[in-house]
């Protein structure tokens, strides 16, 4: 199942997974990007949400308004749906209108091939950039093993090149394939030191221990975070 979450009160940018693309609310544009791969669910605090994905014939659980984060929300969701606990669950965000079906679709497959892997706590997907893009703080850099098992997840740019010039540095996307159970013992641990500092919540799971298998993928989308971005989408769907 692919849940998305769709936060109304977004400080930076209120009511956004509302926000017109084509003539569609941007979350209902991002669930019907995916919606060949799973069924799709939107978690929502808001019943406005709930009334529009109704109306376009997606189905919307409403949650509460008090979550930290998207995650702790789609557990909330998935409790709400009494899912089975290996069921497969991907978090795609609600500002991703642009998301490719085969990036998706590469994570959905990676969460099954470790279904049964009690060490990989979460999966997700990087896509290559280059050396200027890794300074910019909001693309989140990830470091990974031989295995493609994440090392470390950093704002900063990592690795750093202290000798020479490197360009193929490893820009994490935001979508992560978990199963019920995991998405539940992830929603269980104690909030981490390193995840307060950086404000990524996929290194909670390293700190306590855990895996997180990691997956290259080649993708033209983009996040929506501000007004701005909004433009270039709106810009983006008319070519």
């Amino acid at each position: 199942m692919i849940i998305i979450p769709a936060r109304i009160g977004s400080s930076r940018f209120p009511n956004k997974v509302l926000a017109d693309i084509g003539g569609m609310p941007m979350v209902v544009r991002t669930a019907k990007a995916v919606e060949n791969i799973d069924k799709v669910v939107i978690a929502t605090d808001s019943q406005d949400v709930i009334d529009i994905a109704n109306r376009h014939d997606i189905q919307a659980v409403l949650t509460s308004t008090q979550h930290q984060s998207g995650t702790d929300r789609i557990y909330e969701a998935v409790q709400k749906l009494n899912l089975a606990e290996n069921e497969i669950i991907i978090n795609v965000q609600g500002d991703e209108p642009f998301i490719e079906t085969d990036v998706v679709q590469a994570i959905y497959d990676l969460t099954k091939a470790n279904q049964d892997n009690a060490r990989i706590m979460m999966n997700s997907c990087y896509k290559t950039i280059s050396n200027p893009e890794a300074d910019d703080p909001n693309i989140v850099k990830v470091v990974t093993d031989t295995e493609e098992v994440a090392l470390y997840f950093s704002r900063a740019k990592v690795p750093y090149p202290r000798d020479h010039h490197f360009d193929t540095y490893k820009g994490h996307l935001g979508i992560y394939g978990f199963t019920v159970r995991s998405l539940r013992d992830f929603c269980m641990l104690e909030p981490a030191p390193l995840e307060e500092i950086e404000k990524l919540e996929q290194l909670r799971a390293l700190y306590h221990g855990y895996d997180i298998a990691m997956i290259e993928v080649h993708t033209e989308s983009f996040g929506i975070d501000t007004p701005e971005d909004l433009e270039k989408a709106i810009k983006h769907h008319r070519l």
